[in-house]
């Protein structure tokens, strides 16, 4: 008999680095287990690596939210008040063929070795950010004047936005993204952030630049709606994710000493500590979500067609089934591939490469330059993204012998 969890996911985390002790005890003891909606749905929450890669990896599930319950999930208290039909070009909410003919329209985009030439140009926009830290004096917020800009800077450019209006996308997306907003404010947050892409569609096409929007509208290949959704998808997801990967990771690293002076001392590791920060932290407090479209059998549970699955990516990449010994301790030493931080199957991030060069640039340059780097308050005054969908820090003061 499957337990079912009916007071709601848990999402209080007891330590700032780990999921919720709560959804840890689940996993030990069922890797998949009932869940209650708060609209009354049944579904599942699954917890363990090997489950949550079948999932996604398995073409009997969709990712259509007006097949499934997250918003039900995201807005407990406050069902929105119809299904939401996907937007042309929203291709992270879509299922084949329009996912397989949206997304490959950018795969060639971001491939290794096209990311892997962007590798000199990224470094000069961390050192350049770093030199504005540095002449701040001796203190900063690294989120404010390092862990944001990067990312940013480098979104932008690639695809044609300007910087300086940054402004039309970041507040709306923090809006977005906060579990303290209404359906309504975020919806209308939404709301803004494709205005102005649809605004810049518009510029690109009258006045094309050296950027990957402009290329992609020259293929004519996707519908001006298409091509301003995808273009806020990779916009959105370029810069909040590694922003909030940089902040929370070097926060992870200044309270770890010891994992700190392995990457200062071994610059080698660098790539293997990338992963396990990523698999370590799994920036998100829940997900993906996904429905079953037909009945389907999981490691001996049967879920039923139109179960939603609640996949919980920071248990699953702690799970000691695929990552003996501690999973729960940080160790840059570990070999730490297969995480599902990036996902899994034909939604795994597109980005993927262009976040790993920016983490690797970032934490290397980061404490190279500032070598002694210490927080500036103490760990518990560093403020959480508890009420973020992606987690994170929303500020880190940081000091350093200037």
């Amino acid at each position: 008999m499957t337990e079912l969890i009916s007071d709601g996911l848990p999402t209080t985390r007891h330590n700032p680095f780990d999921p919720p002790a709560e959804v840890t005890a689940i996993r030990d003891e069922a890797r998949m287990s009932r869940l209650k909606f708060a609209d009354g749905h049944v579904g599942w929450l699954v917890t363990g690596h090997h489950q949550v890669r079948e999932i996604l990896g398995s073409p009997r599930f969709t990712t259509n939210p007006s097949e499934h319950h997250l918003l039900d999930l995201r807005f407990q208290g406050e069902a929105p008040p119809e299904r939401r039909e996907v937007e042309p070009g929203m291709f992270l909410n879509q299922d084949p063929p329009d996912h397989t003919r949206l997304r490959k329209m950018l795969q060639g985009q971001f491939t290794v070795r096209r990311m892997n030439q962007l590798s000199e140009w990224i470094g000069t926009i961390v050192d350049d950010q770093l030199e504005h830290m540095r002449s701040l004096g001796g203190r900063a917020d690294l989120v404010k004047e390092f862990a944001l800009p990067v990312p940013s800077l480098v979104i932008c450019a690639i695809l044609g936005v300007a910087y300086d209006e940054r402004h039309r996308f970041q507040e709306d997306t923090a809006t977005l993204l906060s579990l303290d907003s209404t359906f309504k404010e975020a919806m209308d947050a939404l709301a803004r952030i494709q205005e102005f892409m649809r605004e810049l569609i518009a510029r690109k096409k009258e006045n094309p630049g050296d950027d990957m929007i402009s290329d992609l509208l020259a293929t004519g290949e996707p519908t001006d709606e298409e091509a301003s959704n995808m273009a806020l998808l990779l916009l959105l997801a370029g810069h909040e994710t590694t922003a909030n990967m940089l902040g929370l990771g070097t926060f992870t690293l200044l309270r770890h000493p010891d994992q700190l002076k392995i990457l200062k001392d071994e610059p080698e590791v660098v790539d293997n500590a990338v992963e396990e920060l990523m698999r370590y932290l799994s920036i998100i407090h829940f997900g993906p979500v996904r429905t079953a479209t037909e009945d389907v059998e999981i490691d001996g549970h049967l879920i039923r067609a139109g179960d939603t699955v609640v996949m919980h990516v920071p248990a699953a990449n702690r799970d000691p089934e695929k990552f003996p010994g501690n999973p729960d301790e940080l160790d840059l030493r570990r070999p730490a591939s297969g995480h599902v931080a990036f996902g899994h199957g034909i939604h795994q991030c597109l980005g993927q490469q262009l976040a790993r060069i920016e983490m690797r640039i970032g934490f290397s340059r980061l404490f190279s330059a500032f070598p002694d780097l210490r927080l500036d308050v103490d760990p518990e005054e560093v403020p959480l993204r508890t009420d973020m969908g992606i987690y994170g820090v929303h500020s880190l003061p940081v000091a350093w012998s200037a």
